[in-house]
């Protein structure tokens, strides 16, 4: 798993380690919702609070050609305001992220799923530096892009818009991809409802997940159209956990990375237009209810 935590990076790690389903070999951070200090020391913090060991190995520090813009605006100074967490237990990787997401994919006997849910950077960077790994890649399962509107510009989702192209590079490797973008991650909404039934487990892990959500909620709540909190970044996991509650469509995506009122925008060719052959799978719905049960079987799990 690819993040830079972030409240909804936060669910989706909970989700992931807590679900049963997936053997999680690594979690690697890259910077994007805060700085990389930032999200780094978040990432471990996290799961010393959910009680789970993990290698954790930080990432690239910017985007491959660009400044870096946060999202402090959403996430707050620390990339999690508002969340009570000691200091990590857990001591860091000495390698460079790519690095070991080279060594996992090089020794793993079956194919590694790549989960990124933040910039693609780090991804980026792995495809251009070991392409004879490729090969060992199952999928990449990433949340970012948009086919129908963004949230940082008319077009552009956030983790897209960070570092186009990394994505750019990431979408032209060849790898299998599911893009789980704002289509669907609009529609994966919680409720204050949903945030009490995570409360009422009274766990320590569940306690961390309700000031997550709160927090996170606060956004949200008054200031947009939207009527709960998208948890963006659990639908990847989710996905590769539990495919079938999707749906999604085969198509080619391109990433515009020079475009005057369009740079950062995923332009998925729904039609075929094009004619080119498709590079991704889009996931544009879901099953919301099944979602949020899975968040809270696995924080339940979790303590």
């Amino acid at each position: 798993m690819d993040c830079d935590p972030g409240y909804d990076d936060a669910i989706a790690l909970m989700l992931a380690f807590g679900s049963g389903e997936l053997e999680v070999e690594a979690v690697t951070t890259c910077a994007g919702n805060q700085t990389q200090e930032k999200v780094h020391r978040n990432a471990l913090r996290l799961l010393s609070g959910i009680g789970v060991s993990a290698i954790v190995a930080r990432g690239a520090n910017r985007p491959l050609m660009r400044e870096l813009s946060t999202a402090g605006s959403v996430h707050g100074e620390s990339g999690l305001d508002g969340v009570e967490l000691e200091e990590t237990t857990i001591k860091p990787s000495e390698s460079h992220a790519v690095e070991v997401i080279a060594d996992i994919v090089r020794s793993s006997r079956e194919k590694v799923t790549l989960v990124p849910i933040g910039p693609l950077t780090n991804i980026a960077l792995f495809v251009s530096m070991y392409p004879e790994l490729k090969a060992s890649v199952d999928s990449i399962i990433m949340m970012g892009g948009a086919c129908r509107g963004g949230n940082v510009t008319p077009v552009a989702e956030f983790n897209i818009k960070t570092d186009p192209e990394a994505a750019e590079i990431v979408f032209s490797s060849g790898i299998p991809i599911v893009m789980c973008g704002l289509d669907v991650t609009r529609k994966a909404l919680v409720y204050a409802d949903d945030i009490r039934r995570i409360g009422d487990m009274g766990n320590r892990s569940a306690k961390i997940a309700c000031q997550i959500l709160k927090k996170y909620s606060e956004f949200y709540y008054g200031k947009t159209s939207i009527a709960g909190a998208p948890i963006h970044d659990a639908c990847a996991v989710a996905y590769a956990i539990a495919p079938e509650m999707f749906t999604s469509l085969e198509c080619h995506v391109d990433v515009e990375t020079k475009g005057i009122h369009t740079d950062g925008q995923t332009v998925a060719d729904m039609e075929g237009r094009l004619g080119k052959q498709p590079n991704a799978r889009v996931v544009l719905d879901l099953d919301r209810e099944r979602l949020i049960d899975m968040i809270i079987s696995a924080v339940g799990r979790l303590e």
